[in-house]
């Protein structure tokens, strides 16, 4: 499976613990199940709740609109705490003293940056055909790498391309079975 990105509108809190700005916190939803996206016209996808347990004991990080150079915290260093609940995936960072990190909480403190992402890896999933003709996908167990806070949300071209080839592949293997079913009816050895 390629590895791929998803977005959340979310709401984030911000606090500083003590007068310093070591004690800046960013905390708020970063994943949510049960939301079915829309990724292109007819393909959706839901994650299932829970789908996320199995990379909460992993080295996973925090980062600002996905970019390796702008690190907010870590699951191995403690500066990023992660819960799953029935809602979804509640994260919570302290961010670094640095011109970024502080910026960061001040952007998000006024409101001008509120939507987060993810990266991640799905290791289960199951595909539904929809009544419409449209395909809905659902993740019942990914591998998360990391949480971003973000200014734009938007799903990565590889990762919306390799869905599209994943419906086309499904859609053909579904014809196909019609097809033989169809065949198997006509020449009278099998009823469908």
């Amino acid at each position: 499976m390629k590895r791929a990105t998803r977005e959340v509108q979310t709401t984030f809190k911000t606090r500083m613990k003590g007068d310093t700005p070591d004690g800046m916190i960013i905390e708020g939803y970063f994943l949510l199940y049960e939301d079915e996206t829309e990724l292109m016209p007819n393909v959706r996808e839901i994650l299932t709740r829970g789908a996320a347990d199995g990379s909460l004991e992993g080295d996973v990080k925090a980062l600002w609109n996905h970019s390796a150079q702008h690190v907010l915290g870590r699951t191995k260093s403690g500066s990023l705490e992660l819960r799953s609940d029935e809602k979804g995936l509640y994260g919570r960072i302290t961010l670094p003293n640095t011109s970024y990190g502080r910026d960061l909480h001040a952007l998000v403190t006024r409101g001008d940056v509120d939507q987060a992402s993810f990266g991640f890896t799905p290791v289960d999933e199951t595909v539904e055909e929809l009544e419409n003709g449209g395909m809905r996908w659902r993740i019942n167990k990914l591998d998360l790498h990391e949480i971003s806070v973000v200014t734009f949300p938007a799903y990565e071209n590889t990762s919306v391309q390799a869905r599209a080839k994943q419906v086309e592949q499904y859609k053909r293997r579904a014809f196909e079975q019609k097809r033989q079913k169809l065949k198997n009816r006509l020449e009278g050895d099998k009823p469908c």
